[in-house]
C-alpha cells in the first residue's frame, strides 16, 4: 500500500521544475485543441500535452469513481517528469461515507500506487454539511492517514472561517499532521452578475467562502475561481502573487489552480498569472506559449 512508499521530492529534477506548481482543474478539454494541444491531437494523448506545459492538475476524476488499472497505466505513460496529480479522495469517503470508509480508502491508495512519483497532495474535499459538529471526526480521520503521503483539506462550512476556537482547533490539527488547508478563492466569480449558462452553473455549484490565506504545512494550495475575463480576474489574484513569493521564500512549494466557468480559456489565464511571477528564483517560462484559437492578443 502507498503508506509504505516514500514521497517523491516536491521539486523534481526535470524540465517541469518550477518554484511552485501551476495547473488547471482538468487536463482533458477539446476546446483547447490548437492552443494547449496541437491541432488534431487524439484525446487519448491530452494528458501528455497538458503535462508538458503545466506541472500539476486537480484530479477531479477520482472524486467520482475509482480509475481502472488500465487508466492508471495510461496516466503513468503520459505524465511528464516532475508532474504532480492532486487527486481528490472519492466522494464515497468524504461525503456519503462520512470519513469512515477505511477499506475503500486503502483500495484507493493501492490503485494509485504505480503513480507514486507523480503524486502531489491528495485533496480531501468536504461538503458544507461537515460543520463544527463533524470536527472530531475530521481530526480523527486525518490523524490516521499514511504519513508518507501528502494531503490537503478543503472545508466548506462557514463554521471553520470565524477565526474562533473551532477554526483554531482545526488549523492546529492540520499543522500537527502536516496537512495543508486549501485556500478557496471564489471572490471574482461571485462579484459579477452571471449572464451565461456556464457562469450561472458555476455560481450555483461553487461555494462562496471567506478567503483565509494560510499555510498549515509545506504545500499551500490555492484554488482560484475566476471569470472568463482575464483583466477582471487580475485584480483578485494580484494579492496572491506576493503571498506565493513569501511562501517560496520560506521554503514552501505552493500549488495554484486556475478555474473559470466552462474552462474555455483557463490555460491562457494561468499563463498570464505565471508571467507575473517571473521574479521568483528558479522561475522559467511555460514550455509553450499559448494563444487562443482565434489568435486574439490577450497578453
Amino acid at each position: 500500500m502507498l503508506n509504505s512508499v516514500q514521497p517523491a521530492s516536491t521539486k523534481a529534477k526535470s524540465g517541469a521544475d518550477q518554484p511552485y506548481y501551476l495547473g488547471l482543474p482538468l487536463w482533458s478539454n477539446s476546446d483547447w485543441l490548437g492552443s494547449l494541444y496541437p491541432a488534431g491531437s487524439n484525446s487519448q494523448n491530452y494528458l501528455q500535452h497538458y503535462s508538458s506545459v503545466f506541472n500539476t492538475v486537480e484530479g477531479n476524476t477520482t472524486f467520482y469513481a475509482l480509475p481502472s488499472v488500465e487508466t492508471v497505466s495510461s496516466w503513468l505513460r503520459q505524465a511528464q517528469p516532475g508532474f504532480k496529480f492532486c487527486f481528490k479522495l472519492p466522494k464515497t469517503i468524504t461525503h456519503s461515507g462520512r470519513l469512515k470508509a477505511s477499506a475503500e480508502l486503502s483500495a484507493f491508495f493501492t490503485r494509485l500506487e504505480p503513480l507514486a512519483p507523480y503524486l502531489g497532495p491528495f485533496m480531501i474535499q468536504l461538503p458544507a454539511e461537515a460543520d463544527k459538529n463533524a470536527l472530531d471526526d475530521i481530526i480523527a480521520f486525518i490523524a490516521q492517514l499514511p504519513t508518507a503521503l501528502q494531503f490537503s483539506l478543503e472545508v466548506r462550512s462557514l463554521d471553520y472561517f470565524r477565526k474562533d476556537d473551532i477554526e483554531k482547533r482545526l488549523n492546529q490539527s492540520l499543522m500537527a499532521n502536516n496537512i495543508d488547508r486549501v485556500c478557496f478563492d471564489s471572490r471574482a466569480l461571485f462579484s459579477v452578475t452571471a449572464t451565461t449558462a456556464a457562469e450561472k452553473d458555476a455560481q450555483r455549484k461553487k461555494p462562496k467562502l471567506p478567503v483565509h490565506a494560510i499555510a498549515t504545512a509545506n504545500n499551500p494550495i490555492i484554488r482560484f475561481i475566476g471569470t472568463k475575463d482575464s483583466d477582471y480576474n487580475q485584480q483578485y489574484y494580484q494579492a496572491w502573487l506576493p503571498k506565493i513569493a513569501q511562501w517560496c521564500a520560506e521554503g514552501k512549494t505552493p500549488y495554484f489552480y486556475v478555474h473559470t466557468p466552462a474552462n474555455l480559456v483557463t490555460p491562457l489565464h494561468a499563463q498570464r498569472l505565471h508571467s507575473q511571477l517571473s521574479h521568483l528564483p528558479g522561475w522559467r517560462p511555460l514550455a509553450k506559449t499559448l494563444q487562443s484559437k482565434n489568435q486574439l492578443a490577450m497578453f
